[in-house]
């Protein structure tokens, strides 16, 4: 293999072509290029400190969210305790009165039952005294209708008369 070498003209007009692109390149694209190259690395870390906020928002949401949800677990433990307690008073409320209740009408019937037993004791009273009566009359009678038996009756009354 037989290199050729190139003429000094070629080389010299080669070099010249290359400084002149060279020179054209960093007049008109060099900066440009540079240029993008810097707003796509800017871009990056805004995108990069952008995502770290945003983690750190997130992150921020999660601890709100964390208080938000044990606020919320204690005000619905303390609305239980409350609506608890609510119901034992309500319960225990009820209870009284019915106690109440209950005890008002053991008295309104024990007044009942003593009225009535009032009531039946007269009846029995009026009752007994009206047969006591009759019997009084039929043995008065019975004794007034034998003049023997009034003789009788009537020495034995003045003789117990005499004694007291």
């Amino acid at each position: 293999m037989d290199l050729v070498q190139p003429g000094f003209g070629l080389v010299f007009w080669t070099a010249i072509t290359f400084l002149i692109l060279l020179f054209i390149l960093r007049k008109f694209a060099w900066k440009p290029i540079l240029g993008a190259v810097s707003d796509r690395e800017e871009g990056i870390k805004d995108a990069l400190a952008s995502a770290e906020k945003a983690r750190k928002e997130m992150e921020n949401l999660h601890a709100d969210n964390e208080r938000i949800l044990q606020e919320a677990r204690a005000e619905r433990e303390a609305m239980l305790k409350d609506a608890r307690e609510m119901k034992n008073k309500m319960i225990t409320d009820a209870k009284d009165e019915a106690q109440a209740q209950a005890n008002k009408m053991i008295e309104q019937a024990q007044v009942a039952i003593e009225s009535e037993k009032k009531a039946a004791m007269a009846e029995l009273k009026s009752h007994v005294a009206g047969l006591s009566l009759d019997i009084a009359e039929k043995v008065v009678r019975d004794e007034l209708s034998n003049k023997d038996k009034q003789l009788k009756l009537v020495e034995d009354m003045l003789g117990e008369a005499t004694l007291n």
